[in-house]
């Protein structure tokens, strides 16, 4: 079974990234990470690592269905509930964004994946191999998993400082090495964790950042696979658009 993360860019001039875990219910072996370009490059890229037949769940960091033409949807109003005191609530999806005004990447990604062969649901059958897209939010699956207080403060934002997001990426660097440990383990990551952040600036640290959470993208697939229902959640719905993520399990 594979367990393929990707981090949808919502603009189409950006980098994607993408992770690849080979594996099954019991554990992961991290394969593959890469940083992609257009949706074509995408489908390719999952269309070689898992051919017509290959079982594979692919989680996707993206809004994969936006019906509301403004607002939010209930989606992100019933995560926020929950996890909006971790400072961890997503940022509203609806079809006036500026960056969906010439369409929502995350549909034409699946369009492109229904091609072929994956559908798309927002619940998983633990064990059950599939061919299934999915929508995902590392951020709020991160502090369920690591039991995080708040969100690692890893990303560039104003008046934020290289070394506040640097304590955050050695944070966030043991907590991926440390899915060795979970249940089930992450194996093969230790090389892709032991990366020296503060050697890397602009586009390269960018880059790095989006490989990371399309990790994070590609575990949350295994670990759905591993516990479905019993340790995750899908927020909102199929037709009104959906969030699934792991959730604290106190």
């Amino acid at each position: 079974m594979l367990f393929i993360g990707i981090d949808l860019a919502w603009a189409p001039h950006n980098p994607s990234g993408a992770a690849i875990i080979r594996g099954d219910a019991h554990a992961g072996e991290l394969a593959d990470v890469a940083l992609l370009g257009d949706l074509d490059e995408i489908a390719a890229y999952v269309a070689s690592a898992a051919p017509a037949g290959t079982p594979a769940l692919v989680a996707v960091d993206a809004p994969l269905w936006v019906p509301n033409a403004s607002g939010r949807r209930p989606a992100e109003a019933e995560l926020g509930a929950v996890f909006a005191r971790y400072q961890a609530g997503a940022h509203p999806a609806n079809r006036g964004l500026p960056a969906f005004r010439q369409g929502v990447r995350g549909e034409l990604l699946v369009e492109r994946m229904a091609r072929l062969g994956f559908a798309h649901r927002c619940s998983v059958a633990p064990g059950a191999p599939v061919r299934q897209v999915l929508e995902v939010y590392p951020h709020a699956a991160m502090v369920a998993l690591f039991g995080l207080a708040r969100t690692l403060k890893y990303k560039a934002k104003p008046r934020r400082s290289r070394d506040t997001r640097l304590a955050a990426w050695a944070a966030y660097q043991r907590h991926l090495a440390g899915l060795a440990g979970f249940d089930p383990p992450l194996r093969g990551v230790a090389a892709f964790a032991g990366q020296d952040v503060a050697a890397l600036r602009g586009r390269r640290l960018k880059g790095y950042e989006d490989q990371a959470d399309a990790v994070m993208c590609a575990y949350i697939a295994l670990y759905a696979f591993r516990w479905g229902a019993a340790r995750c959640r899908c927020f909102g719905s199929m037709e009104s658009g959906y969030i699934y993520t792991p959730v604290p399990l106190s």
